[in-house]
């Protein structure tokens, strides 16, 4: 095992963290402020990729690619969020209903064809495997964008409204807010975000597959989670919305960098979705232990104390 190659290969990684960390920011919208747990990401991170893929070697610019796969996110968060909220279907069951019906609007996106290619030699890409420095720089300026963004909407009364439905919706209804209506808005916001990202990704690697989006999801909570932990180990109390949203960008980033390490060692590609759930509970399970461990302490010291 060469360590050059190891560092060789850290950029790509870096890059590639970035666009997952900008899906992991809609997978943290619904997840931490709404509390909603939504499985349409699998299916809109494709679906931001097919349409971005076809737009763009249809002839039309980028960034008309990249908004209309965003629009095509927005759509299917609030399929999923008027299946959950009109038809009274369980959150995670609508979820799963709108991700399995996009496998096929995906085939029919991208005209039965389980991927398209993406020349860069041909297109205008803004973010590509063959120039990672620029991947790196575009790729972060839009995760600064979104977070700014998102840091003033959910300043906002609107923002707040949908940030006290995902706190206490009981109470959040008995004080006039449309909790339903929220709800839709930030699954479409959320979606939003995931397609931008899956649209990047198509980009990033060359072409849209069909499959692209299998396990975003737990990839999109494996950086939230080793975003929190980071962030919560490096500022404490002192982590406001915006640092959480940036941790989570950062989540994405280590979380590539771990899988980048585990291939440089040469385990098997095959167990890849066995090391991301390893990787997720290690760090879903650091703040339970280091709890149960300061009350075990706590417990001591006043035993020690009532002595």
């Amino acid at each position: 095992m060469d360590i050059s190659a190891l560092f060789a290969a850290l950029p790509g990684n870096v890059a590639q963290g970035i666009i997952w960390g900008i899906m992991a920011l809609g997978v943290f919208f619904t997840f931490r402020i709404l509390d909603f747990a939504d499985l349409t990401v699998d299916g809109s991170f494709a679906t931001g990729g097919a349409v971005a893929a076809m737009l763009i070697t249809g002839g039309y610019s980028v960034p008309v690619a990249l908004i209309a796969a965003t629009v095509s996110g927005v759509a299917a968060g609030i399929v999923t969020g008027l299946l959950h909220t009109k038809l009274g279907i369980p959150g995670i069951l609508a979820s799963i209903l709108t991700q399995i019906s996009l496998y096929s609007i995906n085939l029919n996106i991208m005209k039965g064809m389980a991927n398209v290619a993406i020349n860069g030699n041909k297109y205008n890409l803004i973010v590509s495997l063959r120039y990672i420095p620029q991947a790196i720089l575009i790729s972060a300026i839009f995760a600064v964008v979104i977070i700014i963004a998102a840091y003033w909407y959910f300043g906002t009364e609107q923002g707040s409204a949908v940030r006290a439905t995902g706190s206490n919706p009981n109470m959040s209804q008995a004080q006039g807010i449309n909790i339903n209506a929220m709800k839709v808005l930030t699954l479409g916001i959320s979606n939003g975000v995931v397609a931008l990202a899956g649209g990047l990704i198509a980009q990033y690697q060359g072409f849209a597959d069909i499959n692209m989006g299998r396990g975003a999801i737990v990839i999109g909570l494996a950086a939230v989670i080793i975003g929190e932990v980071v962030g919560h180990a490096i500022f404490g109390k002192r982590m406001n919305f915006m640092i959480k949203m940036v941790c989570v960008v950062c989540g994405g980033v280590i979380y590539y960098i771990v899988i980048g390490i585990v291939l440089w060692l040469r385990m098997p590609t095959n167990n890849l979705k066995l090391f991301t759930a390893i990787i997720v509970a290690i760090f879903l399970a650091v703040p339970y232990l280091k709890g149960k461990a300061n009350n075990s302490f706590r417990k001591a010291a006043k035993r020690g104390g009532s002595n």
